[in-house]
């Protein structure tokens, strides 16, 4: 393998592994960070690729992080680029996760614990109201704007579950935004 397709690996690596691991409270909180790799720091996504990606991930089940790393690193390395994105985002918080919950239920009753966990949630918070503030952008259509209105009172007023929203706006975008 060449020198720059093993770089490129390794640059895969090292972007994934940041967005995954600092991505606290699980793949959706990872998304900005995600696109800050692969959008602003190594120029792998358009901002309007990201958001098609994430809009695809979203639309199809199991842990969106994933999903999102399989496609870049496919996207930039073929298949073991995506191998690669995949062990990348899975391998060390699977195996972080076995040994922290081994510690959590070792410390449990500790303040120390509880308040680091009390300190880190308001992050994650404005991390998803970041993410949610910058894909306004791609809401500037009145079609766009109807669907998003639409949405957020299935979800709000009529306690939709949200795979029924997507498929809503799959069969909405099929027939009407062609």
């Amino acid at each position: 393998m060449p020198a720059t397709f093993l770089h490129r690996l390794l640059d895969l690596f090292v972007g994934l592994f940041r967005a995954s691991m600092l991505g606290y409270g699980g793949g959706p909180a990872s998304i900005p960070l995600l696109e800050a790799e692969a959008v602003e720091h190594y120029h792998w996504l358009t901002p309007d690729e990201f958001a098609t990606l994430l809009a695809a991930g979203n639309a199809l089940p199991g842990p969106i992080l994933t999903k999102m790393a399989g496609y870049i690193g496919y996207h930039v390395a073929g298949w073991v680029g995506a191998l690669v994105g995949l062990i990348t985002v899975v391998l060390p918080t699977a195996l972080l996760l076995i040994g922290l919950l081994g510690l959590l239920q070792r410390f449990s009753e500790s303040p120390v614990v509880a308040g680091m966990l009390k300190g880190v949630r308001p992050v994650v918070w404005v991390l998803f109201i970041s993410l949610a503030i910058d894909y306004l952008a791609f809401v500037k259509t009145p079609p766009a704007i109807l669907i998003a209105g639409a949405a957020l009172a299935g979800i709000y007023l009529l306690h939709l579950h949200p795979a029924v929203l997507v498929a809503g706006a799959l069969v909405v975008g099929a027939v009407f935004l062609r």
